[in-house]
């Protein structure tokens, strides 16, 4: 198995993020030669710099504060730095804050995936893995269109000298925006509970099970693609508030109420990690599949980015739309979004 991160130069986009913090921890235990630290967040890029001051190698730590969107910083890092291994973390991820935000997410998951695997290909990084979500499969959020956009935006740039690879995830036990957390914080207050529908499951892992995929997915020989894990049994959402409201010593009823709240913009009843479309192969491991996905032609891709990029640049809402559904067909915008897109259209005639 390839190790594609000692004695080398890793790149660590979302490096403050749940998910992030938690691979930065990993990778800098496996001894590179220098990890780049990559967030937006100063408060963020500060406290997994701090975490990471106790452990062995923090003098090859690089903070930088910054976006993926920042192409003349990008361009920057890839000069002085020249990174040979990305682990791409950095996304928006909240399906509720993105559906009023869409021009946001695709912004940052769509064009900076796209512009960070382009600059990857052109410098000849050798391994590039995105953490993706099961959300991008047949899309119902902004969110899961703008990631599903993504892959293909990542997929648009395999070359035999860079692998490029995504992992999809479900949900991670712990990670920001979490439903765990807040449950917690919902049980310690006293309630309610609040769970959007009754039959509303979804698929977990942890958060080592996440750093543990995201690491193996890199370190595989072979072609790039899609990769999902072994998903298990998906959680019915509402089982999961029981059972925490249980082992938080109370019984659900008057003493702690859980409250249904109906599905919010962008909410599907279940996810999914194989749309139709696709199909799945076997890999040198268990943990990790194969998937083969369609996607269009290189040219077509590229005008199609660029005029979406355009729309983005002068935020044309209903022209990201309009975009975004040409390229992820499976996606049919909220009511919300299109409530806000036709809002926007009457107020500039």
């Amino acid at each position: 198995m390839n190790i594609p991160f000692t004695e080398r130069c890793v790149l660590l986009t979302g490096a403050g993020g749940s998910i992030g913090s938690a691979l930065a921890k990993a990778i800098v235990r496996l001894r590179p030669r220098s990890l780049i630290l990559l967030d937006h967040s100063e408060g963020n890029l500060h406290q997994i710099k701090f975490d990471l001051s106790g452990l062995p190698g923090e003098h090859v730590l690089f903070p930088i504060v910054g976006s993926i969107c920042d192409g003349a910083l990008l361009a920057e890092i890839f000069k002085e730095r020249k990174p040979e291994t990305i682990i791409h973390a950095a996304a928006f991820k909240h399906v509720p804050l993105m559906e009023s935000n869409p021009i946001q997410a695709v912004q940052n998951n769509s064009l900076g995936t796209y512009f960070l695997a382009q600059m990857a290909r052109m410098h000849d990084v050798a391994t590039f893995v995105m953490v993706s979500t099961d959300k991008a499969v047949n899309p119902h959020s902004v969110m899961g269109a703008s990631k599903r956009l993504a892959e293909l935006a990542l997929l648009r740039w395999i070359s035999p000298r860079s692998l490029m690879r995504a992992v999809r995830l479900g949900n991670v036990f712990g990670s920001q925006g979490s439903v765990v957390p807040l449950f917690l914080e919902q049980i310690a207050a006293g309630g309610p509970v609040t769970v959007t529908h009754p039959e509303v499951n979804r698929y977990f892992t942890s958060l080592d099970e996440a750093v543990e995929l995201v690491l193996l997915a890199a370190s595989l020989y072979g072609e790039s693609g899609i990769f999902i894990p072994n998903p298990g049994k998906s959680v019915r959402i509402l089982d999961l508030a029981e059972r925490m409201i249980q082992e938080a010593g109370f019984e659900h009823g008057p003493e702690m109420p859980i409250v249904l709240t109906g599905l919010r913009p962008g909410d599907k009843m279940s996810e999914e990690f194989v749309s139709e479309n696709e199909t799945v192969d076997a890999t040198g491991t268990a943990k990790l599949r194969l998937i083969k996905t369609p996607q269009p032609a290189r040219e077509e891709f590229d005008s199609l980015m660029k005029d979406l990029e355009g729309k983005v640049g002068r935020r044309d809402l209903a022209g990201v739309l309009e975009s975004l559904c040409w390229l992820v067909p499976e996606y049919s915008p909220s009511e919300l979004i299109l409530e806000a897109a036709r809002q926007q259209q009457s107020s500039s005639v």
